[in-house]
């Protein structure tokens, strides 16, 4: 069989600098870099910079800098399946072995453009960085040795877009740049000009990318007729919310016809999202475990959980969001469409890790509006934290230590105790939550006696009821 070295490819200059070789960005950014190539409207690659020691480099070395992005899910109810070799890649550098080659990138002023996409946990204050590292540890003191680098060359600064699944990226990595250069005590020059100079921009995406088809990857490869070590699957879905300006000149991202909207204000699609997508994954997590399901497209082809779905959706989540009713309608459609893509089978127990912080961010300011609007709760929204609450005290559960030294304590008490000491305690969610405890009590009965689905029966013909 082939290789993915003897494909024909097109071969574009560098242009940007991207921190991250990971499947997300391979199978977002790159690819998007790809379809602004195709239709001659950027021309460009980008030098990589492997923001770990053990990354991709060697396995990306091996295959020339390339790879097959499949894309695979329903797109209006029918299921699609497309295959593209991406050459956007330049070269991998790995600062653990290249520091004066990652350093020398400032050298050039046709790199204006830096991506980023380092875990969430990538953008971090590490104190014990220093300038003299070779390399320092965190992503944001490589980057701000990187900054200074070409400040002290005196060439034309950046546009910085992070991709970390974090609030506020760009400015939290503004801070952390900010925070160095006081820490190594930089010309305060360096700090104007990294104001007047570069644009630190706000993103957010959302793109599913399961990344390498381990299970089947040998009959993509008999479809494809080479070997591709590092193909990535995602689904067709894609949306990239970057707030800042002047960005469609640098990047054409929309000109391409991508789903990337440039705004001065990203809340309402940050909310959109975290509450809309994210939002369901974990409502429905803790219930569908307990209830023996496996991925999320077993949830949806469940007829229980579809009805709950619905009427999270319709009746709890999008009344509370400040955007258009029928666009927030028409991107639950979506959700739910991708949600059934047969092709991702999405594992509820990795989407189940680290829970509690997951319900406080995607959730809780939901049921918190709610109590605030009506004077009554979100049956479903409270139905998923008594099923997570039970959950995390009958079965095991990943989750920080804090959160597992809270749990351990609350299982040494009776039930009734158990429930209230969670529920105030404002470690796990940064307020009390007793105002929840009457309700909670409630499910927590029916499901340890009767189980989920009697759970999601109740609340329908409780809330039937009420509305009478």
């Amino acid at each position: 069989m082939q290789t993915i070295k003897d494909q024909p490819v097109t071969h574009y200059p560098p242009r940007v600098i991207q921190f991250g070789e990971g499947n997300f960005m391979r199978g977002f950014f790159n690819w998007q870099l790809a379809q602004m190539n195709k239709q001659g409207l950027f021309q460009g690659s980008a030098i990589v910079v492997q923001p770990i020691e053990h990354g991709l480099k060697n396995l990306l070395d091996q295959q020339d800098d390339r790879y097959t992005v499949i894309l695979e899910g329903l797109v209006n109810g029918t299921p699609v399946q497309t295959s593209e070799i991406i050459s956007t890649i330049h070269a991998v550098i790995n600062p653990y072995q290249q520091w004066q080659e990652f350093l020398a990138l400032a050298e050039n002023a046709h790199l204006d453009i830096i991506v980023s996409n380092t875990t969430e946990a990538g953008i971090r204050f590490d104190p014990t960085d220093t300038l003299t590292d070779t390399p320092p540890s965190s992503f944001p003191a490589k980057l701000t040795a990187l900054l200074y680098r070409r400040f002290q060359l005196e060439k034309p600064g950046f546009t910085i877009i992070p991709c970390e699944l974090i609030d506020r990226n760009g400015e939290k990595l503004k801070q952390a740049v900010l925070d160095y250069a006081q820490l190594w005590s930089l010309p305060v020059a360096f700090t104007q000009w990294l104001d007047t100079n570069n644009q630190f921009c706000c993103s957010l995406v959302d793109r599913i990318v399961p990344g390498y088809p381990r299970e089947t990857a040998a009959d993509y490869e008999e479809m494809l007729g080479y070997h591709d070590q590092l193909m990535v699957t995602a689904e067709p879905f894609m949306l990239w919310v970057i707030e800042g300006s002047e960005i469609e000149e640098k990047l054409p991202l929309q000109a391409a016809g991508l789903n990337v909207i440039v705004t001065d204000d990203m809340t309402p699609y940050r909310e959109q999202k975290v509450h809309l997508l994210n939002g369901p994954h974990t409502a429905i997590v803790s219930l569908g475990r307990l209830a023996g399901l496996e991925t999320v497209e077993d949830v949806m082809n469940d007829p229980d959980f579809v009805v709950y779905l619905d009427g999270l959706f319709q009746k709890e989540l999008i009344p509370m969001l400040d955007l258009p009713e029928a666009q927030l309608m028409d991107y639950a459609e979506e959700i739910k469409e991708r949600f059934k893509n047969p092709y991702v089978h999405h594992q509820l127990q990795s989407i189940a890790l680290n829970s509690v912080s997951k319900f406080t961010a995607r959730l809780l300011p939901i049921c918190t509006r709610f109590y605030q609007k009506k004077q009554q709760l979100p049956l479903r929204i409270t139905a998923s934290l008594a099923a997570l609450l039970y959950r995390y005290l009958t079965c095991p559960f990943e989750d920080d230590a804090l959160v597992t030294e809270i749990f351990t304590q609350a299982k040494q008490m009776s039930s009734t105790e158990q429930i209230d000491f969670l529920l105030g305690n404002q470690e796990l969610w940064q307020k009390d939550l007793r105002f929840l405890s009457r309700d909670i009590h409630v499910m927590f009965q029916i499901l340890s006696q009767e189980g989920p689905r009697a759970l999601l029966h109740y609340v329908e013909q409780y809330e039937a009821v009420s509305a009478l």
